[in-house]
């Protein structure tokens, strides 16, 4: 009973995942879905993403937590658009989810849609949002380790942005690792070290993004 609940849960799921994707390219937004553990620099790196978009993108964000708006109104701050979704104790976004938060938002583009998930490698990585890619985001404290523990996260990833790493050498990391670690579970998705502190690498994500299909809708 409970793997048939699931079943049709994800079912339903996708079904409005594909609805957001029809929905999105009538907006012309790239959605891109950011997972990581808490604490892992989400915001930070969406943060100096928005500020890098060139004029003629529009850009917006929809921030997934638990409880609470902080990350929202860190956003807004910044002077760009963003609406929240609170789950109240779950775990992860649903496509059910962003599709009310699309129209909340507002944004039209041609542009960038962000989706900041809830804080965690298990549970946002079953579920399709409707997104054009999805990043990944681990740092250099929570250690080399987290591609071969939570690997259905990392094998769903276009891209790995690996963050902090000013603190390399601070704390005990073993880069080899972390890359190989990655590499088995997704061959070609780029790896980016950044420092969202220091800035160091960010031009090369935002290259990247920028460069992606599914933003030439200008």
């Amino acid at each position: 009973m409970k793997i048939r609940v699931a079943k049709r849960v994800l079912d339903g799921n996708d079904q409005q995942a594909r609805r957001n994707i029809d929905r999105l390219a009538e907006l012309k937004l790239a959605a891109v879905n950011v997972l990581a553990s808490p604490g892992a620099g989400k915001t930070c790196l969406i943060a100096a993403l928005l500020k890098r978009f060139p004029p003629g993108l529009s850009v917006g964000v929809i921030e997934g937590d638990v409880a609470g708006r902080i990350d929202t109104d860190k956003i807004l701050a910044l002077g760009f658009p963003a609406t929240q979704i609170n789950t109240g104790g779950g775990c992860h976004l649903d496509a059910t989810m962003i599709a009310k938060a699309v129209d909340s938002l507002g944004v039209k583009g041609p542009g960038c849609l962000f989706i900041e998930n809830i804080g965690n490698l298990i549970c946002p990585a079953q579920f399709d949002l409707g997104e054009g890619l999805r990043v990944v985001v681990a740092s250099v404290p929570e250690g080399d380790d987290k591609p071969l523990k939570y690997p259905g996260v990392f094998a769903s990833a276009d891209a790995v942005v690996l963050n902090k790493i000013d603190l390399l050498g601070h704390v005990e990391f073993k880069t080899d690792s972390f890359v190989a670690g990655v590499r088995t579970l997704s061959p070609d998705a780029p790896i980016f070290n950044v420092s969202c502190r220091t800035g160091q690498g960010l031009d090369a994500v935002m290259e990247w993004l920028l460069n992606r299909p599914s933003l030439r809708f200008q």
